[in-house]
Order: C-alpha cells, then structure tokens, then sequence
C-alpha cells in the first residue's frame, strides 16, 4: 500500500501530472511540447500543485489543464 503524500515526497507524483497535462495542452492548444511544460510550469495552478497542502495533487490532468485555460483566461 501507498504510504501518505506529503510535502517531501509529493515531488514523486508532479512529474507524471506535468506529462499528463502538458499532451492535453499540446493536442487541445497546438501547441509543442516543450511550449507546454514551460505553460504549466509557469503557471499559478503548478505553484499550488506543488503544495501539498493545497490537495490539487488529487485532481485529474484533466481539472488541471482547465484550471490552466482559465487561468491564461484570466490574464487576457
């Protein structure tokens, strides 16, 4: 069984929800992928899902790439 997620070992789970959500931005934005992981890195959603006690590490790529697109909605 999966010990707790904390702050030290969330890094584990990050990279395969930054891979996940960065195909969604590629195929959805036409985008490249190197232009998709600086967008989610660069992003207020990745602060808070590298946060553990923000819980976002729960969510799907999915929610995730939609809190993105408001996010940059919001910018604009």
């Amino acid at each position: 069984m999966i010990g707790d997620i904390t702050q030290q070992n969330l890094y584990l789970i990050i990279p395969s929800k930054v891979s996940r959500i960065a195909d969604i931005l590629t195929t959805k934005e036409n985008i490249s992928l190197i232009d998709a992981i600086k967008k989610v890195y660069a992003s207020s959603t990745y602060k808070k899902l590298s946060q553990e006690s923000t819980k976002m590490w729960h969510e799907s790529p999915v929610d995730l790439y939609y809190d993105i697109v408001k996010e940059s909605a919001r910018k604009h």
